[in-house]
């Protein structure tokens, strides 16, 4: 079966994803500009209406560059998002030449433990994207990859993806502008992980609630595809 995760910025929005049969919600404030950290009351409140897991968003700005400052405070936002009710984490870090930071990475993936974590989709905008991935294979706790195979998306990055899974396929959540038509050439792949933000939310509608019955025709969808 395969993993179908919604991106969810409130209650209403982590309610509907599970209505709807997935699998995970990734919990986020500002959607729009790729995802920054929630408020860990608004965790708290989905975490009262879902029995999901709920993985969170750790990242104080947009792009993927970040401080020991910054550092800081997210260290302390996991330790309130955890008590909050969060089962896991999503974060990544460059530096300014689009290599790896993996002492950052690797910093906040101590201070996690032993909660799971995902390596957002910074991997996309990497220089040398097999370094990155042979980099990120030794941090602790990390047990997905949020990728789109291009910086620009799913749709230029299919093929790279699909190149991707055949050694990578355990590790891969793919995310970042996925279409349905995307779908059946990434499980074929190997592909077992699938993550959808706009897609299950009302077309051009902005900041529209997820809706149950979109996530409930990607559930369809996903399933059908990882069938052997």
């Amino acid at each position: 079966m395969a993993l179908l995760e919604v991106v969810a910025m409130n209650e209403v929005d982590a309610e509907e994803a599970e209505a709807g049969g997935a699998d995970r919600i990734v919990a986020v404030a500002e959607r729009q500009s790729g995802g920054l950290s929630p408020d860990p009351k608004t965790v708290a409140a989905m975490r009262k209406t879902t029995s999901l897991p709920i993985r969170v968003m750790l990242r104080a700005k947009s792009g993927f560059r970040t401080t020991e400052p910054e550092l800081d405070r997210l260290c302390r936002a996991a330790c309130a998002h955890a008590s909050a009710g969060a089962n896991g984490f999503v974060f990544g870090f460059l530096h300014a030449d689009g290599t790896v930071d993996l002492s950052a990475a690797a910093r906040l993936a101590d201070a996690v433990l032993p909660l799971p974590w995902t390596f957002h989709r910074a991997i996309d905008h990497t220089v040398d994207p097999e370094a990155a991935w042979r980099a990120i294979r030794v941090l602790r706790g990390l047990d997905s990859v949020l990728c789109a195979g291009a910086a620009g998306g799913v749709e230029p990055g299919i093929d790279a993806l699909v190149r991707r899974a055949a050694c990578e396929a355990r590790l891969m959540l793919v995310g970042g502008g996925l279409r349905r038509r995307h779908v059946a050439a990434l499980a074929a792949a190997g592909v077992r992980a699938f993550q959808v933000g706009d897609a299950v939310r009302p077309a051009a509608a902005g900041q529209a609630p997820v809706d149950a019955a979109r996530v409930r025709e990607w559930r369809t969808l996903v399933d059908a595809a990882a069938e052997p």
